[in-house]
């Protein structure tokens, strides 16, 4: 449906990259009614977003059209070994097994601790102490956006459901991590909740178990190759081809 739009392409590559010049160097739109505050700051966030959203699905279908051009570059031997090979799964476990558990106990704290599940107060004090912005020194948050997220959560009371987002996410993370199960999905999840707290202006241990994240992710095929995904992944369509069986030449001939 969207092919017959992939001459938009460029020009919302273009309206992307320009709103993101305005947003993080205002100093070249030093104009007038042209610094990006307040309702131009929403608008212009909302635009880089929608347009870069857009670009992903129009580049992705493209992919397979006729007159499409693929260039395949062909990586490293250590590359292809560790995010390709099977045998590199055993690599990978230890590090999977480590945010698993990782994941695991700081779900299973939540769950079971004050604060979470009965309302949500720990997570609306964290969201508080994150949106603060202290008369000296620098904020927790850098990206106004995100500060304006969170006090948009904060204002509606979010943090009630919320908090069971994040306990039964960071023990589904974990649980898939441990058993590698859809490993790929369970290590962009943990990945993506650790840049939110990151975002929030919490370091703690997210800058590590995100970089291993990142690892497992583009290890998707075979991190868990030591797991479930070894019968998950092929029953829903990948990634490992099945074993090619050597036959003699009389068995040959008697299936011809």
């Amino acid at each position: 449906m969207l092919r017959q739009f992939r001459w938009l392409v460029r020009p919302v590559a273009a309206v992307a990259v320009v709103a993101l010049a305005w947003l993080e160097l205002p100093a070249l739109f030093e104009m007038e009614g042209l610094i990006p505050e307040g309702d131009l700051f929403t608008i212009l966030t909302w635009v880089f977003w929608t347009s870069s959203i857009l670009l992903a699905l129009l580049l992705f279908t493209d992919r397979n059209v006729p007159d499409a051009k693929v260039v395949e570059v062909e990586g490293p031997g250590f590359a292809r070994y560790l995010f390709s090979n099977t045998r590199a799964g055993l690599f990978w476990l230890p590090i999977r097994v480590y945010l698993g558990i990782a994941w695991l106990e700081g779900g299973y704290h939540k769950l079971v601790g004050e604060g979470w599940l009965d309302g949500g107060s720990s997570l609306a004090s964290y969201w508080e102490r994150a949106v603060a912005i202290p008369e000296q020194g620098r904020p927790p948050i850098s990206y106004d956006w995100y500060r304006d997220f969170l006090n948009f959560l904060l204002a509606g009371n979010h943090e009630t459901w919320f908090a069971y987002i994040i306990v039964f996410g960071e023990i589904a993370v974990g649980l898939g991590l441990i058993v590698g199960a859809l490993t790929g999905v369970a290590a962009f999840s943990g990945a993506f909740m650790n840049m939110s707290f990151l975002l929030a202006g919490s370091a703690s241990t997210n800058p590590v178990l995100f970089t291993l994240s990142i690892g497992l992710i583009l290890a998707w095929r075979v991190a868990g190759y030591y797991g479930v995904d070894r019968y998950l992944l092929p029953m829903l369509g990948t990634p490992w081809r099945a074993p090619v069986v050597e036959r003699s030449g009389a068995e040959m001939g008697s299936t011809s």
